[in-house]
Order: structure tokens, then sequence, then C-alpha cells
């Protein structure tokens, strides 16, 4: 199955979470797995807080490209539509909250997403970060659908 980011245009493309134009970021790529969303993430050696330990920041970049896409991908699913229609559907962030809960070791990272709430422009996505089998973080993301002046 072909990731959410793959069907991205272009011009929207570049972003350093998710962006397949951008060889600084991620470029992560996100799936579903039934009603969840799914991220798979290998952070490298310079991802470091501690030694050992993954960097906050990463979390929060990843929770958030996860979840944005996520919202993207959802709301073709509410339309019963495949991503690559028009008109497309792509969000920024609204808001985002991270909770750590515990060190997150430097190893693959499962990203999950649950769509909790879909109203208007507006999708509420909530995320777990799992490392080595036990969730370490958790964030909620309000994605709001991106302007079209975003687009040009």
């Amino acid at each position: 199955m072909d990731a959410f980011q793959d069907h991205y245009p272009e011009n929207v493309s570049h972003c350093f979470g998710c962006g397949r134009l951008n060889g600084y970021g991620h470029q992560i790529k996100t799936r579903w797995d039934g009603d969840e969303s799914v991220t798979r993430f290998m952070p490298e050696p310079y991802h470091t807080a501690v030694p050992g330990f993954v960097y906050g920041g990463l979390i929060a970049s990843l929770v958030d490209c996860h979840s944005t896409g996520t919202a993207a991908a959802a709301m073709y699913r509410h339309e019963g539509r495949d991503m690559d229609s028009l008109p497309e559907f792509r969000f920024v962030t609204g808001s985002l909250h991270v909770d750590y809960l515990k060190p997150t070791p430097l190893v693959e990272l499962e990203l999950r997403g649950r769509v909790v709430e879909i109203k208007g422009r507006k999708v509420v996505v909530e995320t777990s970060v799992i490392a080595a089998g036990q969730e370490t973080a958790r964030g909620r993301v309000v994605a709001v659908q991106m302007p079209q002046s975003f687009r040009s």
C-alpha cells in the first residue's frame, strides 16, 4: 500500500517531517493499519538527547507530521474518496500537545494514530509513540485544513 505522503503534490512535499522533496528531513511514510495509521522511523545517532535516548523535539516532530498526514487520509476516507482525487486535502497543525511518558530509547519507533474527531475543516488525531514494545510518548494534534494560499 502506498504511503499517504506518496500522494502529496510537489507544491506541498517539502515539509521537514514528511516531505519527499526535503532531502534533509525525516521523510516519514504513513499507512493505514485497520482504523489506525502507522509510521515506522529509525532515529539516527544525532537524534540523541543523552546517550542511548531520543531527543524530545524529534518525538514532537514525528507526532506532528504523522498526525497531520493521518488527518488528510482520514478526511479522504470520511468522504469515500481516493487520496489522488480533487480537491486535495492537506492539513497544518492548529495545536500540538505531547506527553512524554518515559525516556525513549534510540531504537526503531512506531507511531500509531487514531482519529478522534472530524468536524468541518478540523481533524483531531491522537498518536502513540512506541519503542521496544512500550509506549513512551503520546500526542494530540488538532489538524486544520490547509488554506489554498499555502499551496501556491
